[in-house]
């Protein structure tokens, strides 16, 4: 498996929509690509602006490749992207996944205060 591993930063006022549009157009585009195994979009806000860390995960370095076009190093961008990013990293990194733990440890436990009724959306807490 190989992880493709990018940064880019925005002003802390253009964030949250980067991050609308990393979730609700690139990542399911990314789902179309054979050899996509999923990704993590990681947020940090600073004081003036909010640096996202992105990690894609690939089968193998053929499906980078799809994603990423012959010259995989140089970052994809979505054009609404490039208008909300104040800077970024020129390359992406790519490495090499060589141990990971099972998709079972990988669930994070959701607060009794977060957790919602499916059928009805209100909060389970009485």
């Amino acid at each position: 498996m190989i992880a493709r591993h990018w940064r880019g930063w925005t002003n802390l006022q253009d964030a949250d929509a980067y991050e609308e549009l990393l979730k609700s157009k690139v990542l399911p585009e990314l789902r179309n690509i054979d050899g996509y195994k999923g990704g993590y979009i990681l947020r940090s806000d600073g004081p003036g602006e909010s640096e996202f860390v992105i990690l894609n995960l690939f089968a193998n370095m053929e499906a980078v490749r799809q994603f990423a076009g012959p010259n995989y190093a140089v970052p994809v961008f979505e054009p609404e992207a490039k208008r909300l990013l104040v800077r970024f990293d020129s390359t992406a990194k790519h490495y090499e996944v060589r141990a990971n733990p099972p998709v079972d440890q990988w669930q994070v436990p959701v607060p009794e205060s977060e957790k919602v009724l499916p059928s009805s959306g209100t909060n389970c807490q009485s």
